[in-house]
């Protein structure tokens, strides 16, 4: 089994009050569903509200991102499938339910996973 994360920027979503309510819950169905099918790993939309920190090794904390990870933002599901054809399959479920195109990628192979 592989981790697939499936994701899209803020961006993409581009609806009504009355539409982002309807993708909301359709979006929850897709994670209900999911959780049934006991591929949920997690997920969530970025809290855009919250400034992103970077942490050294040391603990030190400063405000600001790596600069090629500045616009991640947005909705992220992760789920354990058997193929990268099941990926697309639920990326396409999650694409009907948010109105918006999902990017697949697949997380490498962690043998103490």
């Amino acid at each position: 089994m592989t981790n697939y994360l499936i994701s899209f920027p803020s961006a993409a979503m581009v609806l009504s009050d009355e539409e982002l309510q309807a993708a909301a819950d359709a979006a929850h169905a897709v994670v209900q569903e999911a959780k049934d099918a006991g591929v949920w790993v997690f997920g969530g939309g970025i809290d855009e509200s919250v400034p992103p920190v970077m942490v050294d090794g040391d603990g030190a904390v400063t405000e600001g991102t790596y600069p090629q990870t500045r616009q991640i933002e947005g909705g992220y599901t992760v789920l354990e499938l058997p193929s990268r054809e099941a990926a697309l399959e639920w990326a396409a479920k999650i694409a009907v339910a948010c109105r918006c195109a999902q990017e697949v990628r697949a997380f490498q192979y962690d043998p103490a996973g």
